[in-house]
């Protein structure tokens, strides 16, 4: 009897075997095996999966920090949708000094107050075309009477207090579209394009500025045309303390011509130039031209002088209006807009504490985190894009700050903004079956990749909560992606 029993356990043994290798993992146990990929060895990976119970499903140092970059976006676009709601609108607003005479001409400035509006002249889907938008000014001209203006045209986006930028963004991304930075009153984004084309093989880069005008700059060439398969390395490197900016770096002498995007550091008198030239356009005559109020309160026209302080309109005539903040939001997530997410970021401090200066900011948004119950113990936040590299949040934290606005009344408005893979910046991601299910937001930048968000079951309702940070990733984007990828996978499949 002992023999047979011998000889049924070593008979059953291959398949028990076989049964256990059979068994479907979980996913902690897929996600201990992608920790060990070459694409993420040496990688610093923190991790957090939640059902719709709170349980938790995966986690891999959950509570360390990392760099989220664009995650952080979540955080901003959240907390905004939360403190003003889906369909709040910023205001431009329009007003005069003087008085206007029988013959309609305004003796005094027209002023334009920024309200914080970062669509001005955006030229995205969402935002009011430029030419729209002056078209709506101009009938508010007219309908107050005003034929000509006998003074300036005076950007004022002076409400805003602070460094246009946070001041830990790198250096070199000061000059980028990405890194423009803002007050109340912009125009395109505060950003300007360049066409720019390879020469020969050590000369100058050839570039032409196409949009918007800013005659007041100057920009210095200090760019060289680099030899074959050196790539592009183009910066423009600009400051909002002198209208002077220099082109540095290489464009590859093998490289197609294309279209640069930079930051314009004075937004608020391309506003007012733009419009003062479609005002010209329109044979309403400005006789004093355009101007901006500057940091300190002065008015100061093209040439930079400062003159006297700027006043106060005693009549305003109008205002247009934003798009609403969903679709703000919206688009911040689906296009990841460094600019629109500091706009969110700045208008919070402004209406929260009356100053948008970042130290603000910060009081406003702990106060939005606060009234969702989310502690700030343990976390960095320092501006509103993630474009700083001094943020610092934890998988964990960041998964409990998304359960956290499935209680908010902005969290329809706030799921509706995360786009998923194939859509906005997750154009390259790639799944499998239920693709359609998940909502992330991406995150990403030099040795930094990171998804959160959620997947939804069959009504639409989150049913996993997930944050997937990875820091000082050093093999190419492509293979850290598809790792994660298919982690994501795995977890549709559940």
């Amino acid at each position: 009897m002992k023999r047979f029993f011998t000889l049924a356990a070593a008979l059953l043994l291959p398949l028990m075997a076989q049964a256990q290798a059979q068994k479907p993992l979980t996913a902690q146990q897929y996600l201990d095996r992608m920790a060990k990929q070459k694409a993420l060895k040496g990688t610093l990976l923190g991790v957090t999966v939640r059902g719709a119970d709170g349980k938790t499903l995966a986690s891999c140092n959950q509570d360390l920090r990392l760099t989220p970059a664009s995650n952080l976006k979540l955080i901003t676009t959240g907390c905004a949708l939360h403190q003003f709601g889906a369909d709040y609108r910023f205001e431009t607003r329009l007003g005069y000094t003087g008085c206007i005479d029988g013959d309609g001409t305004l003796h005094g400035d027209l002023y334009i107050i920024g309200g914080g509006d970062p669509t001005t002249g955006a030229g995205d889907k969402i935002s009011t075309p430029a030419d729209a938008l002056f078209g709506q000014w101009e009938k508010l001209l007219r309908q107050a009477g005003i034929k000509r203006i006998d003074g300036r045209i005076i950007g004022n986006g002076h409400s805003y207090e602070g460094h246009l930028e946070h001041a830990s963004w790198n250096y070199d991304d000061l000059g980028t579209y990405y890194g423009a930075g803002m007050n109340a009153l912009c125009f395109y984004e505060n950003a300007i394009d360049f066409d720019v084309s390879a020469t020969r093989e050590g000369e100058p880069v050839s570039f032409v500025q196409t949009y918007p005008e800013t005659p007041w700059a100057h920009t210095g060439n200090y760019s060289f045309t680099g030899p074959a398969g050196s790539g592009n390395s183009l910066y423009l490197f600009t400051t909002d303390l002198a209208p002077y900016a220099e082109l540095r770096g290489t464009f590859a002498v093998d490289r197609d011509p294309k279209t640069e995007h930079f930051a314009n550091k004075y937004g608020d008198l391309s506003c007012s130039f733009e419009f003062f030239k479609s005002l010209q356009a329109d044979s309403l005559e400005v006789t004093g031209g355009y101007a901006r109020v500057n940091r300190s309160g002065r008015i100061e026209g093209p040439d930079f002088v400062p003159q006297e302080s700027a006043g106060t309109p005693e009549v305003f005539i109008g205002r247009t209006k934003s798009p609403k903040l969903e679709d703000i939001a919206r688009e911040t997530n689906w296009r990841s807009d460094n600019f629109y997410a500091e706009a969110l970021l700045r208008a919070m401090g402004e209406k929260e504490t009356g100053y948008a200066v970042y130290d603000s900011c910060a009081v406003a948004r702990k106060n939005v985190l606060d009234q969702l119950k989310l502690s700030t113990d343990g976390i960095q936040l320092v501006d509103g894009s993630g474009l700083s590299r001094a943020n610092y949040v934890s998988a964990r934290w960041l998964a409990d700050f998304l359960d956290a606005m499935k209680k908010s009344p902005a969290f329809p408005a706030f799921l509706s903004s995360l786009p998923a893979p194939g859509q906005g910046t997750l154009k390259v991601v790639k799944l499998g079956e239920g693709a359609d299910k998940v909502r992330m937001k991406s995150g990403s930048m030099n040795g930094v990749l990171c998804y959160s968000g959620y997947i939804l079951d069959e009504e639409g309702n989150p049913s996993i909560t997930f944050s997937i940070l990875t820091n000082n990733a050093v093999a190419p984007m492509r293979e850290v992606r598809a790792a994660l990828a298919g982690f994501l996978d795995f977890l549709l499949s559940l």
